[in-house]
């Protein structure tokens, strides 16, 4: 029996990944695809509407942050 809590997620294939290291569009666009909804969570910050009412919105300068920090990791990385 598998009690692998993460055996429902869909993995990044490994040429993606290694391809992505050496600076491949497609692949880097893979990569963000992937990870896209974490970033989103990541980002959302509470804002305030003319009302006064609080509600929840991506910031989208927290979100194009964090993707250049996950591209500037992906390119550091390096796959033997």
């Amino acid at each position: 029996m598998n009690n692998n809590n993460y055996s429902n997620y869909k993995l990044l294939p490994f040429d993606t990944i290694k391809a992505a290291t050496t600076g491949d569009i497609e692949a880097m666009s893979a990569v963000n695809r992937h990870f896209g909804g974490y970033i989103a969570t990541l980002s959302v910050r509470p804002i305030r509407d003319e009302d006064g009412n609080e509600k929840y919105a991506v910031d989208e300068d927290i979100r194009r942050e964090l993707e250049a920090k996950l591209a500037a990791a992906v390119l550091k990385f390096r796959v033997a």
